[in-house]
């Protein structure tokens, strides 16, 4: 049997070595390489196939690493991983111990930029264009890779905003697929249709506004073209944009033609591309799809709600809306800080707001927050999904931060569901009306319970909840922590002495069931799926200060470092807070 071409390079020095000929079977063969291994080891497929023949080619054309190479957004990067010294190790992607789905500086020289959020990467590679002029390196070239619809993200235009005021040798190559993980919206994505292969539109061209060489459209499938044009591009100086129509999933017919659910398809049949066969058995909904069901309960009687994401329907459901109220759902891109002060306006007008971002993403419209909603006590509602260990996206994406960067901030609730009829119950209680802004934070997954569907019930705000009582030991947990803590109760030889409180509630905290904890209980052990530092337990050690109670207190969580990536229950065991860790933490004070 002929050696496969990619068995002869485990670098871009290899690359270089064959003839542009032979890139084309290059390309077949990486793409059979990624889809064979996702096939079994799951990850992020349709981005990465959508750039098999960019990647080639710009690692072809340029001296990388000497080259500054950054992907924006990192899952598109897979063919990058693979041709940069990792083929080998591909197979450990997005495992415990094993390489990252997403570049990662510390993991090789050729991943200049970690990019697990979008649209930063302009901004990283003018940086470094900068930098290589202050150095009097002029030779060196800079090329951000901006795709899955990140360049409409207001950070994407300060980036270009700036570098078009610039002598830098920068490219921005534009990977124009028209989807992020749900396809593109908005005004942009509307010029950026009436931009084809046939030529640029009658309008004035954005980015030669914005004082960017513009070329393109360029098929991003055909490598001749590609190879050509970089090459040209190569040797023009100052701020440069190429434009490259790509299809994501390119080259697995399911991933071209079901671009969304091949965004990240799980496992599936690498000869047929079809998905594997999912059990028959009735499982328990996911927490997300409990809030996109829920708030179409709720919008149906209730016109006044409006729901909102960013660029995540489908990830967040909230794609049951957009279907059943289109003029009340709005999906405004991957724009965080719009999002964040367009629910504020509504809010304003007197309508309920359930505003739906990841956890970590809300990272990103941190001031908006505190400015826009906060200071001025505007009713949103904040769901905020993926809270907590996510798993094997992960640093990037944990979503472990946000208890300890919302609590520090004035006129916010703060609430955790344990189950999915807790997370209906307060989607419920907040759409009522409240006298400002609520944080409902629920991991990523799947609940317990198959009767989720329970009429609704009003919660009391700042009330916890005692699940189990004891003599000795109190457990204090938020959210689905309490079925961890419950768990290990039940493992624990004497858990007749130990007690179990869901607080529900860190802001505000439940002072009176609390105070009646601490009389009784002589040690208690907080556990939270979020940073120890500033998080759940700090906020009960700050009680206990208050109150002058000097109880033994213990509290787990994730330490103050990085989780890497890894199934939730291997973080959750190194972190401390899975039930047997939690056991042994108990059989301690016991």
């Amino acid at each position: 049997m002929p050696k496969k071409l990619l068995d002869t390079i485990q670098f871009p020095v290899d690359l270089r070595k064959l003839s542009k000929e032979n890139l084309p079977q290059l390309a077949k063969e990486l793409r059979e390489f990624i889809i064979n291994i996702v096939a079994v080891k799951e990850g992020h497929l349709g981005a990465s196939l959508g750039v098999i023949e960019l990647t080639i080619a710009l690692h072809y054309v340029f001296n990388t690493p000497e080259d500054k190479l950054v992907w924006d957004v990192g899952h598109q990067a897979y063919g990058h991983k693979i041709l940069t010294g990792r083929k080998d190790l591909f197979h450990t992607n997005r495992s415990l111990h094993g390489i990252s789905g997403f570049p990662k500086i510390s993991e090789s020289e050729y991943d200049t930029f970690g990019t697990g959020h979008s649209s930063t990467a302009i901004s990283a590679t003018l940086g470094m264009a900068i930098a290589s002029q202050l150095n009097g390196n002029q030779s060196r070239q800079h090329i951000a890779v901006v795709g899955d619809a990140s360049i409409a993200s207001g950070m994407a235009f300060e980036a270009l905003n700036h570098a078009g005021v610039t002598n830098t040798n920068i490219l921005v190559i534009l990977n124009d697929n028209a989807i992020g993980i749900d396809p593109s919206v908005g005004a942009l994505k509307a010029y950026f249709t009436k931009v084809n292969l046939n030529g640029a539109p009658e309008t004035d061209n954005i980015f030669e506004a914005l004082n960017f060489k513009y070329s393109g459209p360029v098929d991003g499938h055909d490598l001749k073209k590609l190879t050509s044009e970089l090459e040209k591009l190569k040797h023009i100086e100052g701020p440069k944009l190429l434009h490259v129509i790509t299809k994501k999933g390119k080259g697995l017919r399911q991933a071209e033609e079901n671009q969304v659910t091949y965004h990240a398809p799980g496992k599936f049949n690498a000869e047929t591309g079809d998905l594997l066969p999912k059990s028959n058995e009735v499982l328990p909904p996911k927490f997300q799809d409990v809030f996109g069901q829920t708030i179409v309960e709720l919008a149906i009687d209730n016109v006044k709600i409006i729901g909102i994401t960013p660029a995540m329907p489908s990830g967040s459901s909230l794609r049951y809306m957009m279907d059943s109220f289109p003029e009340r759902a709005f999906d405004v891109g991957i724009a965080e800080q719009h999002a964040v002060t367009f629910a504020a306006g509504l809010a304003t007008q007197g309508y309920i707001v359930f505003c739906n971002i990841y956890s970590t993403f809300l990272q990103r419209a941190y001031d908006q927050v505190i400015h826009d909603v906060c200071l001025q006590k505007l009713p949103v509602i904040f769901c905020l999904d993926r809270a907590g260990l996510v798993g094997e996206d992960g640093p990037t994406h944990h979503g472990i931060f946000d208890i300890a960067y919302l609590r520090c901030i004035p006129e916010i609730i703060i609430f955790a569901p344990r189950n999915e009829v807790e997370l209906r119950n307060i989607m419920f209680t907040a759409q009522l009306g409240l006298p400002g802004p609520i944080a409902i934070r629920y991991p990523r997954g799947r609940g317990r319970m198959l009767d989720w569907q329970q009429p609704f019930s009003k919660i009391n705000i700042g009330e916890g909840t005692p699940l189990k009582e004891g003599s000795k030991i109190a457990i204090l947990t938020l959210g689905t922590m309490s079925t961890n803590a419950m768990e290990a109760i039940q493992n624990t030889s004497a858990s007749e002495k130990i007690g179990c409180f869901d607080m529900r509630f860190v802001k505000p905290l439940d002072e009176k069931l609390l105070h009646t904890i601490f009389r009784k209980y002589k040690t208690i052990i907080t556990v939270e799926d979020g940073v120890i530092s500033g998080g759940f337990g700090s906020s009960i050690s700050e009680f206990a200060s208050r109150n002058n109670f000097i109880n033994t207190l213990v509290i787990l969580g994730v330490p103050d470092r990085f989780p890497e990536h890894g199934s939730v229950a291997e973080l959750q065991e190194l972190s401390g807070i899975s039930s047997e860790k939690i056991q042994q933490t108990l059989e301690q004070y016991l």
